[in-house]
């Protein structure tokens, strides 16, 4: 089976050994499992939501079964418009869907730096895109990570390779609902 993630700077690894990225300890934790799934890192430090769409067609090739979707941490640091940012990662899905690949939405939160207006407005995306299209859900890709400097690097916001542990091992179960809907998928198809 073929994963690809689909994301920025946190998922792609910015700053770390290419081992310690994310889809690289994800993959070796799915094949401890004794899940045999490869895990392509489609991550693009910087990359907003609207570049992953951009960039889909060829970041997610042909005979991939699962994509997660790590996107909108650019976008909310940035400070873009939420509406634009739910309409690329609407798109994304949409996408996906037609392709008949399982996703699985991982959410992000803005910083607290953008005013509340900003931040109520952003965090709704994520659920409300979960709400919408058939997709597995993790509400927020940094849960128990962002904010704590023993697991980021010393710019606080990416984190280092212990962080990806927390990251990894808190994602998995939902990691694992995506597989089992790629098979269903593929077994139907």
């Amino acid at each position: 089976m073929k994963i690809v993630v689909l994301g920025d700077s946190l998922s792609a690894g910015l700053g770390l050994p290419v081992q310690d990225a994310f889809p690289a300890k994800l993959a070796t934790a799915l094949n401890a499992k004794g899940l045999a799934v490869t895990v392509a890192n489609a991550g693009v430090s910087g990359d907003t939501s609207n570049g992953g769409l951009e960039r889909l067609d060829w970041s997610v090739p042909q005979g991939t079964d699962a994509v997660i979707v790590e996107l909108g941490a650019n976008d909310a640091l940035r400070g873009l418009d939420p509406k634009l940012t739910q309409k690329a990662l609407a798109a994304i899905l949409t996408r996906l869907q037609e392709r008949h690949i399982a996703v699985l939405l991982a959410g992000m939160e803005a910083p607290p730096n953008m005013g509340a207006d900003y931040t109520r407005a952003f965090d709704a995306i994520y659920p409300a895109l979960a709400a919408a299209y058939p997709v597995v859900f993790y509400p927020f890709f940094l849960e128990g990570v962002a904010a704590d400097p023993t697991l980021n690097q010393a710019d606080g916001m990416h984190p280092n390779a212990a962080g990806v542990d927390v990251i990894v091992a808190r994602i998995l179960p939902q990691v694992e609902e995506l597989i089992a809907r790629a098979k269903r998928a593929s077994k139907a198809g």
